[in-house]
This record gives structure tokens, C-alpha cells and sequence, in this order.
């Protein structure tokens, strides 16, 4: 997504412009799926900085975003991590999904968070001062797994939280159309299906279909595919693989797209 096609869903253009303006860190949240990684792109894009994604997961160590020392053509060096590389460079780092990491790999994190803005490399040390255009963004999806993982107060209060949602149906619609030339007709009645199982998803207990999800449906119909076919590929079957539901999301399709025999394709 370029800069001329991305559509906000709220205030969080001008929030975090703010954020980076008055070097404060940003906790972004939402539902998976909701264009949290491609609204960090777009600030990147917006502000004209590099993003430095970080993926985060239950083995991520503290040495994976710092750094560690490598032995290298007989010799041992220090080699940076992503999070080290994105301070020096000033850089904005994107720890995705950070819930999934462990709380004692992100204590490295605090140093950064507050009026320090400072990396202490212990084994090295080294202090890395972080410049003014360096910023840390973090993201999550506190409806998803929430009895098992939950990110801790005290982190969460370091952080400004834009709780970010999908976009209104209109817009969506639109950003189907723009990404894939798919009909807007077409991608309308996608949007439509979506909504319809987001709406319904606390009775299904299953994580709705995300506009990720939407873009890779609309491109399938857009090269040909039927929008019942595309739909059940792309949108029913990830959500769930038993009968019951599946069944039920068959029907919410069948009621908001056209039939195979009479669909388009732009």
C-alpha cells in the first residue's frame, strides 16, 4: 500500500505523527488482520523513515534484538541486532505481536521507553543513545488468546495505545478495488460477506476474516475466480473445519455474493 491509498480509520495518522513528534513509543491494537504492519509502513513512508519489523515469538531472546557476538573468520565480533540497528540508524522498530514474546526479553525494552531513550548493551558495554527520529512501536491483538498471554500494565502504561479497527465498509471496499482491481462492485459485496461474519463471530468463537484475508479474495476474483469460490478459499475455509460452522458461514456467503453462474470479473 503506497501513501496515496491508504484510507485511516480514525485519528491514527495525526496521533501518531504526534507520537513521533514528542518521541513517545506506540502501542498499536486490534484485531489480527486490521492493517496494524501496513499503517507502520505508511508512517515509515509518511515520515521518511526506515521500519525495522521485528516478529516477536515465544523464543525470542533478548540477544535476538540486541545483538550478540559471532565468531567470524576465526575471530569473535559483535554483531548488532534488529533493535540495536534501528536505534543507531534512527529507525522506526516494529515489534509485531509483541504479547508473544517473553516478559523477560522485553525488559531491554524499558530504557526506551521512558526519558532515558537509551540501549544498555551489558555485554559490550556500550550505551546507545537513541537519536531524536528513533521511535518503537509494538502491536497486538488483546482479544486473541487473551486467557493465555497478556502483556503486563506496567508495560502497557509505557506506551501511547491506538486501538485501531478495520475500516469502515466503504473504505475497505475501496482498498480492495485499489490493490487488486478487482470490480468495486465485486469488492463491495466482499466487504459485505466480511462483515456479516465479523458481526456474527462471538456466536462462532473464531478470530473474523481480516482485510488481509479480503485483498487476497478480491486479487483471486479479480484473476477469475468465481466470488463464491474465491470467498470459500480465501475467507470460510481458514476460519473453521468443523461442519456446523462452516456451514453457517456457507449460508452468510451465499446471502451476500453472486452465484457462480452469474458472477464478473473486471
Amino acid at each position: 500500500m503506497t501513501i496515496d491509498t491508504y484510507f485511516a480509520a480514525g485519528n491514527e495518522v495525526q496521533m501518531f505523527e504526534l507520537a513521533f513528534g514528542r518521541h513517545a513509543p506506540v502501542m498499536l491494537t486490534g484485531p489480527t488482520g486490521c492493517g496494524k504492519t501496513r499503517f507502520v509502513e505508511h508512517m515509515g513512508l509518511l515520515l521518511g523513515r526506515p521500519v525495522v519489523t521485528i516478529s516477536c515469538h515465544d523464543d525470542l531472546t533478548s540477544s535476538d534484538l540486541v545483538g550478540r557476538f559471532m565468531v567470524a573468520g576465526g575471530d569473535v565480533e559483535w554483531l548488532d541486532g534488529p533493535l540495536t540497528r534501528a536505534v543507531k540508524a534512527g529507525a522506526i522498530c516494529y515489534l509485531d505481536e509483541v504479547v508473544e514474546a517473553r516478559h523477560d526479553s522485553l525488559a531491554i525494552l524499558h530504557s526506551l521507553t521512558d526519558h532515558r531513550r537509551t540501549l544498555y548493551l551489558d555485554r559490550t558495554q556500550e550505551v546507545v543513545q537513541a537519536p531524536p527520529t528513533f521511535m518503537l512501536v509494538c502491536s497486538y491483538n488483546p482479544g486473541y488468546r487473551s486467557s493465555l498471554k497478556e502483556l503486563k500494565p506496567s508495560f502497557r502504561q509505557r506506551f501511547i495505545t491506538l486501538a485501531m479497527t478495520y475500516l469502515p465498509p466503504v473504505h475497505e471496499a475501496e482498498l480492495l478495488a485499489s490493490e487488486t482491481g478487482v470490480d468495486p462492485a465485486a469488492a463491495r459485496r466482499l466487504v459485505a460477506c466480511a462483515t456479516s461474519i465479523r458481526q456474527a463471530d462471538s456466536a462462532f468463537h473464531f478470530e473474523p476474516p481480516s482485510t488481509r484475508v479480503l485483498v487476497t479474495a478480491a486479487a483471486m476474483i479479480a484473476a477469475g475466480a468465481t466470488e463464491i469460490a474465491a470467498a470459500e478459499a480465501c475467507v470460510l475455509a481458514p476460519l473453521s473445519s468443523d461442519g456446523a460452522i462452516t456451514d453457517g458461514l456457507r449460508e452468510i456467503a451465499a446471502a451476500t455474493l453472486l452465484a457462480p453462474e452469474t458472477s464478473t470479473t473486471s
